[in-house]
Protein backbone atom coordinates (compact mmCIF):
# COMPACT_ATOMS: atom_id res chain seq x y z
CA UNK A 1 0.00 0.00 0.00
CA UNK A 2 1.70 2.93 -1.06
CA UNK A 3 1.05 6.91 0.05
CA UNK A 4 -0.21 8.01 -3.41
CA UNK A 5 -2.84 4.78 -3.37
CA UNK A 6 -4.12 6.01 0.31
CA UNK A 7 -4.80 9.32 -1.00
CA UNK A 8 -6.50 7.78 -3.80
CA UNK A 9 -8.67 5.87 -1.61
CA UNK A 10 -9.37 8.84 0.60
CA UNK A 11 -10.58 10.69 -2.64
CA UNK A 12 -12.79 8.20 -3.93
CA UNK A 13 -15.02 7.59 -0.89
CA UNK A 14 -17.48 10.07 -0.70
CA UNK A 15 -21.05 10.20 1.38
CA UNK A 16 -22.86 7.47 -1.01
CA UNK A 17 -26.79 9.18 -0.49
CA UNK A 18 -28.01 5.88 -3.45
CA UNK A 19 -26.56 2.38 -4.10
CA UNK A 20 -26.97 0.18 -6.87
CA UNK A 21 -29.00 -2.30 -4.89
CA UNK A 22 -28.18 -4.95 -7.69
CA UNK A 23 -24.43 -5.02 -6.59
CA UNK A 24 -23.58 -7.04 -3.82
CA UNK A 25 -20.52 -6.99 -1.17
CA UNK A 26 -19.16 -10.41 -0.74
CA UNK A 27 -18.42 -11.97 2.32
CA UNK A 28 -14.83 -12.03 2.28
CA UNK A 29 -15.20 -8.26 1.60
CA UNK A 30 -17.34 -7.44 4.56
CA UNK A 31 -15.61 -9.68 6.73
CA UNK A 32 -12.49 -7.86 5.91
CA UNK A 33 -14.49 -4.39 7.04
CA UNK A 34 -15.10 -5.46 10.03
CA UNK A 35 -12.17 -6.43 10.91
CA UNK A 36 -10.96 -3.07 10.50
CA UNK A 37 -13.63 -2.49 12.92
CA UNK A 38 -12.99 -4.87 15.42
CA UNK A 39 -9.07 -4.38 15.79
CA UNK A 40 -9.84 -0.15 15.99
CA UNK A 41 -8.48 1.64 19.46
CA UNK A 42 -11.05 2.83 22.29
CA UNK A 43 -10.45 4.87 25.68
CA UNK A 44 -8.83 3.03 27.73
CA UNK A 45 -9.38 0.07 25.86
CA UNK A 46 -12.71 -0.42 26.71
CA UNK A 47 -14.53 -1.04 23.13
CA UNK A 48 -17.58 0.15 24.30
CA UNK A 49 -19.54 -0.52 21.25
CA UNK A 50 -21.39 -3.43 19.23
CA UNK A 51 -22.15 -3.66 15.40
CA UNK A 52 -25.34 -4.62 13.95
CA UNK A 53 -25.91 -5.69 10.08
CA UNK A 54 -29.29 -4.95 9.53
CA UNK A 55 -29.78 -6.99 6.39
CA UNK A 56 -33.69 -8.05 7.37
CA UNK A 57 -35.57 -5.59 4.95
CA UNK A 58 -38.78 -5.13 7.04
CA UNK A 59 -36.69 -4.05 9.61
CA UNK A 60 -35.12 -1.68 7.69
CA UNK A 61 -38.19 0.05 6.62
CA UNK A 62 -39.28 0.39 10.08
CA UNK A 63 -35.76 2.50 10.61
CA UNK A 64 -36.48 4.43 7.27
CA UNK A 65 -39.42 5.66 8.72
CA UNK A 66 -37.26 7.53 11.13
CA UNK A 67 -34.28 7.97 9.99
CA UNK A 68 -34.65 11.09 7.22
CA UNK A 69 -30.72 10.73 6.38
CA UNK A 70 -31.15 7.40 5.38
CA UNK A 71 -33.88 7.17 3.04
CA UNK A 72 -32.06 6.91 -0.24
CA UNK A 73 -29.41 4.25 1.97
CA UNK A 74 -31.50 2.00 3.54
CA UNK A 75 -33.13 0.52 0.59
CA UNK A 76 -30.43 0.20 -1.68
CA UNK A 77 -27.29 -0.35 0.41
CA UNK A 78 -25.93 -3.81 -0.04
CA UNK A 79 -24.93 -3.73 4.11
CA UNK A 80 -26.19 -1.10 6.32
CA UNK A 81 -24.93 -1.01 10.23
CA UNK A 82 -26.07 0.12 13.01
CA UNK A 83 -22.97 1.21 15.66
CA UNK A 84 -24.24 1.21 19.09
CA UNK A 85 -22.46 2.54 22.18
CA UNK A 86 -22.72 0.79 25.70
CA UNK A 87 -24.31 2.97 28.98
CA UNK A 88 -23.06 4.23 32.21
CA UNK A 89 -24.60 0.10 32.80
CA UNK A 90 -21.36 -0.91 31.69
CA UNK A 91 -18.99 1.77 31.14
CA UNK A 92 -18.42 2.79 34.42
CA UNK A 93 -15.27 1.96 35.68
CA UNK A 94 -16.62 -0.45 38.88
CA UNK A 95 -18.98 -2.52 35.97
CA UNK A 96 -18.50 -5.60 35.77
CA UNK A 97 -18.41 -5.03 32.08
CA UNK A 98 -15.45 -2.90 32.57
CA UNK A 99 -14.03 -5.81 35.09
CA UNK A 100 -14.52 -8.94 31.98
CA UNK A 101 -12.87 -6.14 29.55
CA UNK A 102 -9.45 -5.81 31.46
CA UNK A 103 -9.47 -9.27 33.11
CA UNK A 104 -10.70 -11.74 30.38
CA UNK A 105 -10.73 -9.62 27.34
CA UNK A 106 -7.36 -7.87 27.81
CA UNK A 107 -5.96 -10.81 30.42
CA UNK A 108 -4.81 -8.17 33.18
CA UNK A 109 -3.29 -9.91 35.98
CA UNK A 110 -6.03 -9.21 39.26
CA UNK A 111 -3.66 -7.25 41.23
CA UNK A 112 -2.64 -5.25 37.85
CA UNK A 113 -6.57 -4.30 37.29
CA UNK A 114 -7.08 -3.38 41.45
CA UNK A 115 -4.53 -0.64 40.48
CA UNK A 116 -5.82 0.61 36.92
CA UNK A 117 -8.94 1.44 39.01
CA UNK A 118 -7.97 3.10 40.93
CA UNK A 119 -6.90 5.41 37.87
CA UNK A 120 -10.05 4.98 35.56
CA UNK A 121 -11.94 5.92 38.57
CA UNK A 122 -10.25 9.46 38.80
CA UNK A 123 -10.22 9.21 34.93
CA UNK A 124 -14.32 9.48 34.61
CA UNK A 125 -14.63 11.41 38.13
CA UNK A 126 -11.48 14.14 37.82
CA UNK A 127 -10.16 14.55 34.37
CA UNK A 128 -12.76 14.47 32.01
CA UNK A 129 -15.75 14.51 34.28
CA UNK A 130 -18.00 11.73 32.56
CA UNK A 131 -19.70 11.05 35.79
CA UNK A 132 -21.97 13.75 35.18
CA UNK A 133 -24.56 12.53 33.82
CA UNK A 134 -25.61 9.05 31.74
CA UNK A 135 -25.76 11.25 28.91
CA UNK A 136 -22.20 12.64 29.60
CA UNK A 137 -20.91 8.51 30.19
CA UNK A 138 -22.98 8.04 26.46
CA UNK A 139 -21.75 10.69 24.72
CA UNK A 140 -17.73 9.48 25.93
CA UNK A 141 -18.84 6.21 24.68
CA UNK A 142 -20.07 7.35 21.53
CA UNK A 143 -17.35 9.07 20.12
CA UNK A 144 -15.36 5.71 20.75
CA UNK A 145 -17.65 4.38 17.92
CA UNK A 146 -16.58 7.12 15.32
CA UNK A 147 -12.98 5.50 15.09
CA UNK A 148 -14.12 2.00 13.61
CA UNK A 149 -16.49 3.98 11.69
CA UNK A 150 -13.75 6.17 9.96
CA UNK A 151 -11.72 2.66 9.45
CA UNK A 152 -13.95 1.08 7.95
CA UNK A 153 -14.94 3.41 5.57
CA UNK A 154 -11.32 4.01 4.95
CA UNK A 155 -10.92 0.12 4.59
CA UNK A 156 -13.90 0.23 2.37
CA UNK A 157 -12.61 2.73 0.09
CA UNK A 158 -9.03 1.04 -0.36
CA UNK A 159 -11.23 -1.99 -1.95
CA UNK A 160 -13.66 0.23 -4.33
CA UNK A 161 -16.49 -0.27 -1.85
CA UNK A 162 -18.43 2.64 -1.32
CA UNK A 163 -19.71 4.32 2.27
CA UNK A 164 -21.75 6.99 4.11
CA UNK A 165 -21.99 7.38 7.77
CA UNK A 166 -25.35 8.92 8.58
CA UNK A 167 -26.72 11.10 11.63
CA UNK A 168 -30.21 11.97 10.30
CA UNK A 169 -32.20 10.04 11.96
CA UNK A 170 -34.94 10.90 15.34
CA UNK A 171 -32.47 8.94 18.81
CA UNK A 172 -35.57 8.08 20.46
CA UNK A 173 -37.67 6.28 18.05
CA UNK A 174 -34.93 4.48 16.52
CA UNK A 175 -33.74 3.41 19.86
CA UNK A 176 -37.29 2.58 20.53
CA UNK A 177 -37.48 0.30 17.34
CA UNK A 178 -34.45 -1.39 18.47
CA UNK A 179 -36.12 -2.27 21.99
CA UNK A 180 -39.12 -3.79 20.21
CA UNK A 181 -36.63 -6.00 18.51
CA UNK A 182 -34.58 -6.71 21.43
CA UNK A 183 -31.20 -5.74 20.50
CA UNK A 184 -30.12 -3.32 23.25
CA UNK A 185 -28.94 -5.41 25.81
CA UNK A 186 -31.59 -4.70 27.99
CA UNK A 187 -30.68 -0.67 28.21
CA UNK A 188 -26.61 -1.32 28.13
CA UNK A 189 -26.29 -0.67 24.27
CA UNK A 190 -27.82 2.68 22.48
CA UNK A 191 -28.20 3.97 19.43
CA UNK A 192 -24.74 6.37 18.21
CA UNK A 193 -24.11 6.04 14.84
CA UNK A 194 -25.39 4.33 11.26
CA UNK A 195 -23.37 3.62 8.27
CA UNK A 196 -24.18 2.17 4.63
CA UNK A 197 -21.73 0.21 2.85
CA UNK A 198 -21.94 -0.88 -1.08
CA UNK A 199 -21.20 0.58 -4.23
CA UNK A 200 -22.68 3.72 -5.41
CA UNK A 201 -25.58 3.95 -8.39
CA UNK A 202 -24.11 7.02 -10.08
CA UNK A 203 -20.61 9.08 -9.95
CA UNK A 204 -20.52 11.79 -7.44
CA UNK A 205 -19.51 15.43 -7.48
CA UNK A 206 -16.12 16.71 -7.24
CA UNK A 207 -14.73 16.31 -4.17
CA UNK A 208 -14.08 19.30 -2.21
CA UNK A 209 -12.42 20.61 1.00
CA UNK A 210 -10.82 23.47 2.89
CA UNK A 211 -6.86 24.07 2.07
CA UNK A 212 -4.60 22.65 4.33
CA UNK A 213 -3.46 26.01 6.10
CA UNK A 214 -7.28 26.82 6.36
CA UNK A 215 -7.32 23.86 8.94
CA UNK A 216 -3.38 23.14 10.53
CA UNK A 217 -1.17 25.23 12.87
CA UNK A 218 2.12 24.47 13.59
CA UNK A 219 2.76 25.79 17.34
Amino acid sequence: MTKQSILEALQFRHATKEFDPNKKISDEDFQFILEAARLSPSSVGYEPWKFLIVQNMELREKLREVSWGARGQLPTASHFVLILARTIKDTKYDSEYVKNQMLNVKQFPKEIFEQVLVRYKAFQEDDLNLLESERTMFDWASKQTYIPLANMMMVAAQIGIDSCPIEGFDVKKVQAILEEEGLTEDGHLAISVMAAFGYRARDPRPKTRKKMEDIVQWV
